[in-house]
């Protein structure tokens, strides 16, 4: 499923999905009320069914054998000691003609050892430099200054412009499994989903939780559709068409944007270009985030503008919670009302198990998805809780102004993000 920051839908539709879903209640009887609530459930899972469905799996292409298009890599790196080497060496191993690809790493004045691990690495490894970037201009997003410098720096002939997130490790097919689908599939943009890797507690809780979220509320036919003007991607591989990239302004045009890979994304297909975001962990994963200290930061810098605006955050993050917690909370009242004679709420009792059932199956197998404990299936009313308080920090930072991630502080405008 696709990366909750670099993912996103319409945030103005799916509050009101789920409060129409949370809307049951008060004098309702029994009876009605758990069977709406196994309807309710019944229609989550097939529309999470619908979307994994159109969320199409990149085939793994042998390696081309001539004629090459020559792409090139890109990785802004900012404070990535921890991340760079794996990365950039899986990137070396690609099983594309050597001299029809290049590898560019940006050091975004990176305070760590970012820069000597990845200087060390280009002094055996020729196809591969390393450039410093320069002060950050006024109005400009690092990551996205970081991107346009290696976009400027690649040699005149270079036809992909492949831009990876530093914590991303690759198979070797990635450049030729991704450019044959682009070519194939007549795509400027194509950006692939990475397998997510969760080591902590943290990101196991909250990260399922979020891309459920995307399951339900997203349509992703609609997103991709060229006839819309929404649009999804995950800045943490992106494979774009050189030619097309800089006829839509690169990312210069969306130079102050918080969320770069969805801006990007859309003006590209305001210019024209078809944009698709498919499922690549076959050929690629990351792990974000290493526990609380990174993913609360790293979340809620961009859940605002994710989910569309102040209003729709609060809405969804709130409706999302109590629809997690009536899976414990309907059965559970059912069942002690039957306990007190009454009838009605006995056979209540089977409708509201049968959804709650079906709810807690639905996380458990996107625990078994993400590689997890199955047990963590169980824990999903704590992992949107924990999400909705991550929210209601997101909306804190985006009415401060401000907003802050790798020892910098952005402003951000909070007026045209209030719907």
């Amino acid at each position: 499923m696709p990366n909750v920051c670099n993912a996103p839908w319409n945030g103005n539709d799916c509050p009101r999905f789920f409060i129409f879903a949370a809307g049951y209640g008060g004098a309702v009887e029994p009876l009605l009320l758990s069977c709406a609530w196994l309807v309710l459930v019944l229609g989550l899972a097939l529309r999470a069914l619908h979307q994994r469905n159109q969320f199409q799996e990149v085939a793994i292409s042998p390696a081309p054998v001539r004629n090459a298009a020559r792409a090139a890599f890109i990785i802004p790196a900012r404070d990535e000691e921890h991340n760079i080497g794996s990365c950039l060496g899986s990137l070396l191993a690609q099983n594309y003609p050597p001299d029809r690809f290049d590898v560019l790493v940006v050091n975004d004045h990176s305070s760590d050892r970012t820069l000597s691990i990845a200087k060390a690495l280009a002094e055996r490894k020729p196809r591969l430099r390393v450039l410093d970037s320069p002060p950050l201009p006024p109005g400009w997003i690092g990551k996205s200054h970081a991107c346009w410098i290696g976009a400027c720096a690649v040699s005149p002939d270079t036809e992909w412009l492949c831009f990876l997130d530093a914590d991303v490790q690759a198979q070797p097919a990635l450049l030729a499994s991704a450019i044959a689908a682009a070519t194939r599939d007549r795509l400027d943009l194509l950006s692939l989903s990475p397998r997510q890797r969760l080591g902590s507690f943290a990101e196991r809780l909250v990260i399922p939780c979020g891309l459920c979220i995307l399951a339900f509320c997203q349509d992703l036919g609609k997103l991709q559709s060229q006839q819309s003007d929404q649009v999804t991607a995950t800045g943490q591989c992106m494979l774009i068409r050189r030619s097309v990239y800089e006829a839509a302004g690169g990312h210069c045009a969306i130079r102050s944007a918080i969320c770069e890979d969805v801006a990007l994304a859309r003006v590209i297909k305001r210019a024209g270009g078809r944009i698709v975001l498919r499922d690549g962990r076959k050929l690629v994963a990351s792990r974000m985030y290493s526990g609380w200290r990174t993913l609360w930061p790293g979340l809620t810098k961009n859940l605002v503008e994710m989910l569309g605006g102040l209003v729709p955050t609060i809405t969804t993050a709130l409706a999302a919670t109590a629809l997690a917690w009536a899976a414990c909370l309907i059965p559970l009242a059912d069942g002690l009302s039957c306990w007190q004679g009454a009838a009605a709420s006995c056979l209540a009792l089977v409708p509201a198990s049968a959804g709650s059932a079906a709810i807690f199956g639905l996380h458990i197998a996107g625990a078994s998805y993400f590689g997890v404990p199955f047990w963590y299936g169980f824990l999903f009313p704590a992992g949107y809780t924990a999400g909705a308080l991550m929210s209601v920090d997101s909306v804190r930072r985006r009415l401060s102004g401000r907003t802050s991630w790798k020892g910098r502080t952005y402003p951000v405008s909070s007026g045209r993000w209030l719907l």
